[in-house]
């Protein structure tokens, strides 16, 4: 697999799926930049201009909604995929209203399709 010159921000807490889904993406050829809680999350997004945020809802020091608000407020032109265990529907239209992004439940998905959706997102299939 390539190098894809593509930059991707993981913004997670929970840091074994973290781990398993930086894995992935670096075996794919993405440049994979982590954080684990949204506000540090945000500020790495300003920093390192990704091409790609993965961003859980349900985090400490700042959530993926506020985060998403902030991105789009400073106008970080990353392409967005809400990651989370929510399935209700207020969580999804919540998040989708914010931004444009995809919207993956974890646990209903394996992390080798998620990695399938990154690229899609990217337009590298």
């Amino acid at each position: 697999m390539g190098n894809t010159n593509k930059k991707i921000l993981i913004v997670e807490d929970d840091k074994d799926f973290l781990f398993i889904l930086q894995e992935s993406l670096k075996k794919e050829g993405f440049s994979v930049i982590i954080s684990e809680n949204g506000r540090d999350g945000l500020a790495k997004a300003e920093k390192e201009k990704p091409d790609l945020i993965i961003l859980d809802i349900l985090m400490p020091a700042m959530d993926g909604y506020e985060v998403a608000e902030k991105i789009k407020e400073k106008n970080i032109s990353a392409k967005v995929i809400f990651l989370t265990n929510l399935k209700d529907l207020d969580s999804m239209s919540k998040a989708l209203e914010i931004i444009p992004s995809d919207y993956i439940i974890k646990s209903d998905m394996p992390v080798g399709k998620i990695v399938e959706e990154v690229k899609k997102k990217l337009e590298i299939v």
